[in-house]
């Protein structure tokens, strides 16, 4: 007879870890601080087990975050992790390299006159508070009374809707429709008035990748201007497209070359191939971001302004930043973004040839595919079995509704980030051709199947 330890606490959790064992006391709690320190090898033995649930990075195709980088960037995350980038007297090599990053972001999107300003975020939803913030304290003081609104699509990130819920500020949406799933610049002028504090333009979707059309939109709110005597700043969201348009799309009108774009702002962690959380956010010109958000901050030891709702955090991201502007130049970023547009491509062909499923984007823009069933009940299955089928292969992708008044359609959406090859996209057609085929001919009902939309920043 085996002798056996009955737990009688629920909150305790009973692990072995693989390759140490704790001789002292064979039960670690969960949910609350052990009683005793344990030695390292044991604690990292633990939080490994506790990871092996988590799914494979290679085959997540739902987030347009970076989850590969080469060991070179590993050593500088870890050797970087412990400075504060906000100590800006200990750290002045890390600070300058900030604005170094700054300034060739600056460069990249075309803002010529050098006049601009910028910071850098722990990632875009971030970056998204402080241009929203900005654009509403110059309402302010240029003498906005009433309600303040800001105008942007229903394909918005959540971090937009959460800005106006956190400040009070309505939020215009202007909804897509069938066969339009970006910003109509007609209806964006429509909606904005004397109480707009800015529009958002979104250079690349969440929902299929695509770009809004920014130079349209920006002659929209021209026109206002000229026509009503409303001049409303224009905030290009780039968060991934920041760092992909630049290399592929050099005659889409978007940036700081459109004067009508007053702030950008983009995620270092996405297709800027650095970790998360990393983002910058950058100002055309010091007037459009109002002195009164400022503040001096001198208790590191001399005087540094600061705008970011952060205060202390790694400079690793910036750093990492850094090292991949110095490893992969703008050819380096050119060949990337070619290489995930040309998964993106392969993979948007292989579905359509299957016959079942319409594609909506096809990787044109963002090296994104979106796709849904051209007849699911005909077929007898859903993108949302579909999702969970594939899930038995390793591969999640995400399947969801899109916003009003698209909520009736579902989708599909796969990422082609850096990693993500010719031969796995290959796989990945095959596990898609092997559920397609098993789900169509399952001889009965299938059950409700949902998952949880994933629109990963």
């Amino acid at each position: 007879m085996s002798l056996q330890r009955v737990i009688t606490d629920e909150h305790d959790l009973q692990i072995a870890p693989v390759f140490a064992q704790r001789i002292d006391e064979d039960v670690v709690p969960k949910g609350r601080l052990p009683e005793n320190p344990m030695p390292a090898g044991v604690a990292a033995g633990i939080v490994q087990s506790r990871l092996l649930l988590d799914g494979r990075a290679a085959l997540n195709l739902a987030t347009f975050c970076t989850t590969a980088a080469e060991p070179e960037l590993e050593r500088i995350y870890a050797e970087t992790a412990s400075i504060n980038l906000m100590n800006r007297e200990e750290y002045p090599a890390s600070s300058q390299i900030e604005q170094e990053c700054i300034n060739a972001l600056a460069d990249l999107w075309h803002d010529d006159d050098g006049r601009f300003i910028g910071c850098s975020t722990s990632g875009s939803s971030e970056a998204a508070m402080l241009s929203g913030l900005a654009m509403l304290r110059r309402w302010r003081e240029r003498g906005g009374t009433g309600r303040p609104n800001m105008v942007f699509g229903t394909h918005v990130h959540v971090c937009w809707p959460k800005f106006c819920n956190f400040w009070d500020v309505e939020a215009r949406m202007v909804p897509l429709a069938e066969g339009r799933t970006v910003l109509d610049p007609a209806l964006t002028a429509e909606a904005v008035d004397e109480n707009t504090i800015g529009v958002v333009a979104v250079l690349g979707s969440t929902q299929d990748g695509r770009y809004d059309p920014v130079a349209e939109i920006a002659a929209a709110l021209d026109d206002v201007a000229a026509t009503r005597g409303v001049d409303v700043p224009l905030h290009v969201d780039a968060a991934s497209g920041g760092f992909v348009a630049p290399f592929l799309d050099v005659d889409f009108a978007w940036d700081f070359a459109l004067p009508r774009v007053v702030s950008i702002n983009a995620s270092g962690h996405k297709f800027g191939l650095v970790y998360p959380g990393s983002g910058w956010c950058l100002w055309r010109d010091p007037e459009y971001l109002p002195e009164s958000l400022i503040f001096d901050c001198n208790v590191l030891g001399g005087h540094h302004p600061t705008f970011t709702l952060n205060f202390s955090r790694p400079a690793s991201g910036v750093i990492a930043q850094y090292y991949q502007f110095l490893r992969n130049g703008m050819a380096g970023y050119q060949l990337v973004a070619q290489r995930c547009q040309e998964v993106a491509r392969h993979v948007a062909k292989g579905i359509q040839a299957f016959g079942s499923y319409e594609v909506i984007s096809d990787g044109e823009d963002l090296p994104v595919v979106a796709f849904r069933l051209r007849d699911p009940e005909g077929l007898g299955f859903t993108v949302y079995h579909l999702s969970e089928a594939l899930k038995g292969d390793g591969w999640h992708v995400p399947a969801y509704s899109l916003p009003p008044n698209l909520e009736h359609v579902d989708v599909i959406r796969v990422v082609c980030r850096q990693g993500f090859t010719l031969d796995l996209a290959a796989r990945f057609l095959e596990s898609m051709a092997k559920h397609t085929e098993r789900l169509a001919s399952h001889p009965f009902p299938l059950p409700e199947a949902t998952t949880v939309p994933t629109f990963k920043d």
